[in-house]
């Protein structure tokens, strides 16, 4: 009898060990620089969407804006992950057609214009492994001054007379890619 109390103290101290091990789950902190969605239309009863982009929202944290998307370097436009944008529908960007479907969107800065790209690599990290080979369309376009300083990168869309455009904004930066139909 005290073998069989002995067997059964044992098994039911090991199995509420291993049921505590498995159910003890490890949930990451919350990103320095959290993941965002951007889209268009923007309301989220329009079940519609022309285009949708997926990016990081690093900080500036007092750091420059340059050294954390510094000129004439291919970024990854955001943090973490290379940001991945949707379009729904086919679209133009510098007059190419981009057909329908998932891009990653890289960028190079610079301090009149700022180069706007589409990549076919998605699921990528960072810009570590950009292919320029891979590209499927490439704009230039103004980079300009705004009166607000925005402390997280900051991607938004509005409506245009012929398509939407996609605003990147960061410090004073603001950028305006066109998308036409």
């Amino acid at each position: 009898m005290k073998k069989s109390t002995f067997f059964t103290s044992i098994t039911f101290i090991l199995l509420t060990f291993v049921s505590f091990n498995v159910n003890a789950q490890k949930f990451s902190d919350l990103d320095k620089s959290p993941m965002d969605v951007a889209a268009y239309p923007a309301n989220y009863k329009e079940s519609n969407k022309l285009v949708k982009i997926a990016y990081s929202r690093p900080q500036l944290k007092g750091r420059p804006l340059s050294d954390l998307a510094p000129n004439g370097k291919v970024w990854r436009t955001g943090a973490n992950e290379a940001a991945e944008i949707t379009l729904y529908t086919n679209m133009k960007l510098n007059g190419k057609t981009v057909k329908a479907g998932t891009y990653s969107l890289f960028t190079i800065p610079g301090d009149k214009e700022w180069t706007v790209i589409l990549s076919s690599d998605i699921n990528v990290w960072g810009s570590y492994f950009y292919n320029e080979s891979n590209d499927v369309a490439r704009i230039s376009v103004p980079a300009t001054k705004g009166k607000k300083s925005l402390e997280a990168f900051s991607i938004a869309f509005e409506k245009s007379d012929d398509g939407v455009h996609m605003h990147l904004g960061w410090d004073t930066l603001r950028v305006a890619v066109p998308f036409t139909k």
